[in-house]
């Protein structure tokens, strides 16, 4: 059947041909948290009103040792996540299926296969991203041709799926395929208009579903595109919708409480005019907000850099070009460089640098965690020391 459109009004409610393949969920009537909402005055401070670490931080030996470390295929992709499997996009050994989704277990280092192939008919359809918690999966296929879409989730358990699996969304090319995020049993994600499709000017949604469940919930509406995909840390999720957007382009950088289905708003950091940012996460009470450029306004909010801390609290900055989103606990963050990551003990007022893989600089390190972690881990591929071609994928965790 023809994948329904989607308007600022209409959700998806459908019953999927084929219902023995995947069952379709309905979407709830109403939005928690709607474009109306009051929202906190965006935060504007002087640009010198922000310590920064490399400036006034003692350099230190606080770099934890490696926990562990596997080494995996080329062609394994890692994922952010909770708990103690990690997703993982898997290159197929042909071109149909040309992705598997996967799951490692951050305990054994198993690598577990868990959708063989995409759900959905033709040749074209790939799996295109995969996210997980140890209760939950998800994943988005897309259509190489028609740039159609669709987000199916199943409950999951020990390296495989336990339950039917379900068609949580559908999407054409007029909207992004759905940033996700897992925690427990709970998916979240996001519906927003591409940005160069004919919907530009619809508004975002944010739903969230539970496995087992036949029907999702609008949560969180965005008067346009979010400013970053929704980012798991603790018991909260962040967001960043578009806010009082009768003023102007304000993002507000927030906090939603997972286990009352986002219905509670437990912090908010509004950006200062125009300024969007990258990466946006939360350790503790702070929150861990990334810029990519400097703006010509905004004060310290709008420079290029990595941030922690609150617009009551202050913050503390670290001038380096974002690369990736950060994680941490307690006081202590973990923040990706280019060629290796800092971390950073704020109470302590330290640093140190975490180096990356040997002979992984070229293809790069990535971190397979965001948000509040104690166990930090990190991906990499690594090059053969004779040839410098891709040889493995180097996995290592670390105890924060």
């Amino acid at each position: 059947m023809r994948a329904p459109r989607l308007t600022r009004r209409s959700l998806f409610k459908t019953a999927a041909a084929g219902a023995a393949v995947a069952t379709a969920v309905g979407v709830l009537s109403g939005c928690t948290h709607t474009a109306d909402e009051e929202t906190s005055d965006p935060v504007v401070v002087d640009a010198d009103s922000a310590e920064s670490v490399l400036d006034t931080f003692e350099a230190a030996d606080i770099a934890p040792a490696v926990e562990a470390s596997w080494t995996l295929p080329v062609g394994n992709v890692l994922h952010p996540a909770e708990g103690s499997w990690v997703p993982v996009t898997t290159a197929g050994s042909s071109a149909t299926p040309m992705v598997k989704g996967s799951a490692l277990s951050l305990v054994s280092g198993a690598l577990s296969e868990v959708v063989s192939a995409p759900v959905g008919p033709g040749a074209n359809t790939v799996i295109l991203d995969v996210r997980c918690s140890d209760r939950a999966y998800a994943w988005v296929e897309l259509d190489l041709t028609t740039r159609a879409w669709k987000l199916y989730a199943a409950s999951f358990s020990g390296g495989e799926l336990d339950s039917d699996v379900s068609t949580l969304w559908e999407g054409d090319a007029n909207y992004d395929p759905a940033p996700l995020a897992v925690s427990g049993d709970t998916v979240i994600w996001q519906v927003q208009p591409s940005a160069s499709g004919s919907r530009t000017g619809e508004s975002s949604h944010c739903y969230v579903w539970h496995t087992g469940d036949d029907q999702a919930q609008a949560v969180v509406e965005s008067p346009g595109r979010f400013a970053t995909t929704p980012t798991v840390s603790g018991d909260n999720v962040v967001l960043t919708p578009r806010v009082r957007a009768d003023e102007g382009v304000y993002y507000g950088v927030t906090a939603y409480s997972v286990s009352d289905d986002l219905a509670t708003r437990v912090d908010q950091l509004v950006m200062p005019q125009s300024v969007r940012p990258f990466r946006a996460s939360r350790v503790g009470d702070r929150f861990l907000v990334s810029v990519e450029a400097s703006y010509s306004t905004g004060g310290l909010l709008g420079q290029m850099g990595t941030y922690m801390g609150t617009s009551d609290g202050g913050f503390f900055r670290l001038n380096r070009e974002p690369s990736e989103g950060g994680c941490g606990k307690g006081d202590v963050f973990v923040i990706k460089s280019n060629a290796s990551y800092f971390v950073i003990d704020l109470a302590k007022r330290q640093y140190a640098t975490l180096a990356s893989a040997d002979r992984s600089v070229d293809y790069g390190e990535y971190p397979a965690r965001a948000g509040e972690c104690d166990l930090f881990a990190t991906f990499a591929t690594v090059k053969d020391a004779d040839t410098g071609y891709p040889a493995s994928v180097s996995v290592r965790t670390f105890r924060l």
